[in-house]
């Protein structure tokens, strides 16, 4: 009995011990089978280390594919500390190389770290001091692979790309806006060390990094070229406080061009002052805009039928009373009698008093408001500010009057230039942007895309024709003359605003601007310029500005292949004005023949006889009385 008890226990813990087992060989097979990869995974980690490699940001190209912002590959240094064998021997190398002191250099060797970037001084090496770097075959000191940015056109359009830290991380303009895009992913070299750093002959891992997200920008370089050419060439000139341009493609609402001066080089942003590097002007400026807001009492007027520019006629003393204030006309004396057509084309301050007049302050400010002023565009740039205007019940008569010629409001470049796009493209006010696409850099597919957006109707597509007729006589009779271009139908607008310092207007302190777009009879581009208190000039929009958007426009006749326009209008000259004159055919003619034609213009010959043969410029092309026209005789 006590024997087949002692049996029974027997075989229960044989049971018992046969069941454990089986469990463990349940869970050595769970463990080699399913559980490897994770298990294994935690065990290299214990002796596995990374050395990191960056991945290039996004590329920024503009509209036609040319490269505004790139990479360029360069190295940074990395230790292992416990890698490192003689420590003074390698901080004292390092030190030389680096020209940083031999103790700063300790105390990157001696870091109870298992990696230690060398920051700063051993970021984004240049080629000759990683090289010597390289040759030293320092235990535990390493070259990792960096990207540094790089904008192939220097200070061109700075403020709006922005830069980048010494860690590639966006921090102004389209580099911070979209920073979370363009960044890259890093990836790794893996290699592996024992539980003392020292590292094992074992073959390392690579894990590929991934380059950020490309960016297509509305911009055309060409005229953003033309247009930082004409800014820099205005500064040399005029040394002006500051300076700004913006072009933009009146019909779809993309900037083609922005910049403004001072500028700076991204790429050396830390040589530059903060208010420098900050202020992207063309949507951060605000100030009177002057006689360029008088595009939209003009369109306001005759979407309201408040006058007819031909048959209604003004007549101008020199100034007009409103209640106690007398408002001046910046000719002495006036104009006297003239169309309202004129008051635009002499850009007539009294007459312009009337138009506004006429509207009255609820419909003047619905429209000013509806044009988008007071409030930001909401153009895909950082800094946006939105102006200012009076409240509605602070405008009595005064303020309806100075309102209505540009003085007494704060306005951006961006809201004008906006609001002029939409007086002369039918009436559309379209919200301006200038990032086109953003594309993945391997298969260039598209991942975010943006297109013209309409913000409202504003006025009706008959007074935008008529608004544009006006302005374009404004170029051809008036104070635009300056930006007139033969053969081409160009409309503009000139504006000259006092500049206020502590709630007075400054005397002899203006900003000049204009504002000009072609062909008139069907705009492609726009084009604004506004100098700030330019020297040694009488400063008027039509002497200052006008003559650079008419330089800007002249590149963009080329870079836009626009065609000469049938019908343009003749320029109705003054005494100052160089003419224009057609060139006659001469070839075949004798040699006295030839020179009486072309009485208007200096000849030179080339050749011997008596015959022309061949003339340069061609017959039919127009240039200006008394420049040189070449013939080669027989």
């Amino acid at each position: 009995m006590f024997y087949k008890h002692i049996h029974n226990r027997i075989q229960i813990v044989l049971v018992i011990v046969a069941i454990l087992f089986l469990v463990i060989i349940a869970k050595v097979f769970y463990t080699q089978v399913f559980d490897y990869k994770k298990l294994n995974g935690y065990a290299a980690n214990l002796w596995s280390r990374n050395l990191p490699i960056e991945g290039n940001r996004g590329i920024i190209y503009d509209r036609n594919g040319e490269v505004l912002a790139n990479n360029l590959t360069t190295t940074s240094l990395v230790l292992i500390p416990n890698q490192i064998e003689d420590k003074e021997e390698t901080a004292e190398k390092l030190s030389q190389i680096l020209g940083v002191t031999k103790e700063a250099m300790l105390e990157h060797v001696n870091k109870k770290s298992s990696m230690e970037r060398v920051h700063p001084e051993g970021r984004r090496l240049d080629y000759e001091t990683a090289d010597k770097i390289n040759d030293l075959k320092l235990p535990g000191v390493y070259l990792v692979k960096e990207s540094k940015r790089n904008y192939p056109g220097g200070k061109s359009l700075s403020h709006t790309l922005g830069f980048v830290g010494i860690d590639n991380q966006g921090l102004s303009g389209l580099e911070l806006m979209y920073d979370s895009y363009l960044t890259g992913e890093y990836g790794a070299i893996k290699y592996f060390s024992d539980a003392k750093g020292n590292r094992l002959e074992l073959n390392e891992v690579y894990e590929q990094p991934q380059d950020g997200i490309n960016m297509t920008l509305t911009i055309n370089n060409e005229i953003q070229k033309s247009l930082e050419r004409e800014l820099d060439n205005t500064v040399m000139k005029y040394n002006p406080d500051q300076a700004l341009g913006i072009a933009m493609d009146p019909n779809t609402g993309e900037i083609l061009a922005i910049s403004s001066r001072p500028n700076f080089d991204p790429s050396n942003y830390q040589d530059y002052s903060t208010e420098i590097t900050s202020r992207n002007l063309p949507i951060w400026a605000t100030y009177e805009p002057g006689s360029t807001f008088k595009i939209i009492t003009l369109a306001a007027a005759l979407n309201e039928n408040k006058v007819d520019l031909n048959k209604d006629q003004f007549t101008d003393s020199g100034s007009i009373q409103v209640e106690n204030a007398r408002i001046k006309c910046w000719k002495h004396g006036g104009h006297g009698t003239q169309t309202f057509l004129q008051v635009v084309e002499n850009s007539c301050n009294p007459g312009f008093v009337v138009l506004g007049q006429r509207l009255g302050k609820e419909t003047l400010f619905k429209y000013i408001k509806n044009f988008g002023f007071g409030k930001k565009t909401g153009v895909d740039l950082n800094g946006e500010a939105s102006g200012i205007l009076f409240s509605l019940d602070q405008v009595g008569p005064v303020e309806l009057a100075t309102t209505a010629f540009g003085q007494g409001v704060s306005v951006t470049p961006i809201q004008q230039i906006t609001a002029v796009s939409a007086a002369i493209n039918g009436g559309k006010l379209l919200q301006p942007y200038i990032v086109k696409s953003l594309n993945e850099p391997e298969t260039n597919q598209v991942i975010k895309e943006n297109k013209p957006k309409k913000v409202r109707q504003v006025i009706k597509e008959e007074t935008s024709k008529e608004v544009r007729l006006a302005l374009e006589s404004v170029v051809t009779n008036g104070s635009g003359r300056n930006a007139f271009i033969d053969g081409y139908r160009v409309g503009g607008k000139t504006g000259t605003a006092q500049k206020v310092q502590d709630g007075r207007y400054m005397v002899g302190n203006y900003i000049t601007s204009f504002m000009g777009f072609m062909p008139a009879d069907d705009p492609q581009i726009v084009v604004y310029i506004a100098i700030d208190n330019a020297k040694g000039i009488t400063q008027y929009g039509g002497t200052v500005a006008a003559p650079i958007v008419k330089n800007v426009l002249e590149d963009v006749i080329q870079i836009l292949n626009i065609p000469r326009r049938k019908g343009a209008s003749e320029k109705k000259y003054n005494y100052l004005d160089q003419k224009y004159a057609t060139v006659p055919d001469v070839v075949g003619d004798s040699k006295k023949e030839a020179s009486e034609k072309l009485e208007k213009f200096k000849v030179e010959y080339s050749g011997s006889g008596d015959t022309v043969t061949y003339q340069s410029p061609v017959a039919g092309e127009r240039i200006y009385e008394g420049e040189t026209v070449r013939l080669m005789l027989n």
